[in-house]
């Protein structure tokens, strides 16, 4: 069996998009699946496009999601260079292999002729497509034009009739019509490859096996085997995956400013969430498991669970990952992610930040959340009276104010010394008994009171035990002034 060799190849254009991250993703795990290499390839040619920067924000994304290329770039190997402007003397010798073959020609028409043909094609409701008019130029003719420099690309060579059939692990065998392919360039007038020649002669000089790509380029898939069967080489294996879409009309999109990595990881997700979340958009596990680390993604991942139909990218689905893996964190993890975020409203120092933060993981689904759940530590916000009012907790602005009367005795008892969540847990559940009342009565309006918030990390008793007694002490004696 030849090794698996599969090679992620993006270009420096910017952000890392969840598609393309989903790329490279599945491109790592056929590699590591099999046993096999995984190669990093910048393709940056396309210098309008060229982004300053981009390519460390590959090389980092990579690495930060744990997607370690066994050559590329940065660390060598066998068949490089691995950046394509670096390869660029490669390409013109083999398309001029396929011109003495047979399988290309020099098609010296101007911009102007091209043009000219395409609007009368497109006038007559013809697919606009290249007319051959250089196809069939004698050698002495394409001689004469050579001796006298004038400008030319080199066109491949398609078949007029017949049919071309590739196959796609997905889609299994396609098979088109050559008449309905066009005599795409190879070599432009700068001597400079095109993306669709430099992918194949790359993938072949690099011993690439496995292509994972976007099913636009299945249009191309033709024109390639065509390439390979004309070189006599060996086609690697495709798999064509279907899209990331916003909706069910919209595809996920960098240009339209829908979430790139770097735009989640800034959102407060965690890093083994989103790979888990995007390895689910368009394949499918066998069993009814979902969270997996990486290690468990290359054991389970198979090419067979792959769909055939778009996968639509749901916040809510990211979400309610991104909160399982904050739940496994362990607490000293959880805190050094989560402090940054509640220091962005908890500038107090006399309060304990690791008991805050203990509060909040069983209850945090992404970090941003964090500050907004926790601003009402250092002060207490503007709130309304009918907050008090709870038809779950039987809990109403009247019994809320008698309840604040009740408690606020009981907590100015505790001194200093002994202000603690264990104390204050005893005392308020003894004023329960004695009330005989159920535990929301005393709990919701004390929560209120002390929050101003109907949703808070912890309850009344875990709040008055963070902000100290005689923050605590003022608060409830707000509320009762309020209902008052």
């Amino acid at each position: 069996m030849k090794k698996v060799r599969t090679r992620f190849a993006p270009s420096p254009t910017g952000y890392m998009h969840i598609g393309n991250l989903r790329t490279a993703l599945f491109t790592y795990l056929i590699a590591k699946k099999n046993g096999g290499d995984f190669i990093l390839r910048i393709e940056d040619t396309d210098r309008e496009r060229y982004v300053e920067g981009a390519v460390d924000v590959i090389y980092d994304t990579l690495r930060e999601c744990g997607l370690q290329w066994d050559e590329g770039p940065d660390i060598g190997g066998p068949v490089g260079p691995y950046v394509q402007s670096e390869r660029m003397e490669l390409f013109k010798p083999y398309a001029e292999q396929l011109v003495e073959k047979g399988e290309a020609y020099y098609c010296f028409c101007d911009k102007e002729r091209l043009e000219e043909v395409k609007a009368i094609q497109e006038a007559s409701g013809i697919m606009p497509m290249y007319d051959r008019h250089c196809r069939d130029l004698s050698k002495e003719e394409v001689r004469a034009k050579l001796d006298a420099g004038v400008p030319y690309v080199i066109r491949q060579k398609v078949p007029l009739d017949g049919e071309v059939t590739f196959h796609d692990e997905l889609y299994g065998d396609i098979t088109v019509p050559c008449s309905t392919l066009d005599d795409q360039i190879l070599i432009k007038t700068d001597g400079m490859p095109t993306y669709n020649f430099a992918n194949v002669v790359d993938d072949h000089l690099m011993g690439i096996t496995h292509v994972v790509r976007g099913n636009e380029y299945l249009a191309s898939a033709p024109k390639y085997e065509l390439l390979y069967r004309a070189f006599g080489w060996e086609v690697p294996q495709y798999i064509h995956v279907e899209h990331i879409m916003k909706d069910k009309q919209h595809k996920l999109a960098k240009r339209d400013g829908d979430a790139s990595f770097q735009d989640l990881m800034a959102k407060g997700y965690l890093k083994e969430a989103v790979l888990n979340y995007i390895a689910l958009l368009g394949w499918a596990p066998k069993g009814e498991e979902e969270i997996f680390s990486l290690e468990e993604l290359i054991d389970e991942f198979d090419v067979g669970g792959l769909s055939k139909s778009p996968a639509v990218f749901d916040p809510l689905k990211l979400r309610a990952i991104n909160a399982k893996y904050i739940k496994k964190l362990a607490p000293e993890e959880f805190l050094g992610y989560a402090e940054p975020y509640i220091r962005q409203s908890v500038k107090r120092q006399d309060v304990d930040i690791s008991k805050i933060a203990a509060l909040l993981q069983d209850r945090t689904e992404i970090f941003t959340d964090i500050p907004e759940t926790v601003d009402f530590i250092d002060s207490l916000p503007e709130y309304e009276p009918s907050l008090y009012c709870h038809k779950k907790m039987k809990t109403n602005e009247e019994n809320s104010l008698e309840t604040l009367k009740a408690v606020l005795p009981v907590l100015e008892s505790i001194p200093q010394e002994s202000w603690n969540e264990e104390t204050l847990h005893e005392k308020l559940f003894e004023l329960i008994a004695q009330m005989g009342v159920k535990n929301g009565i005393v709990l919701w309006p004390l929560r209120v009171a002390v929050s101003g918030k109907a949703f808070t990390p912890g309850g009344g008793i875990e709040i008055c035990a963070i902000i100290g007694r005689e923050d605590s002490l003022e608060r409830v004696k707000k509320g009762i002034g309020k209902l008052s």
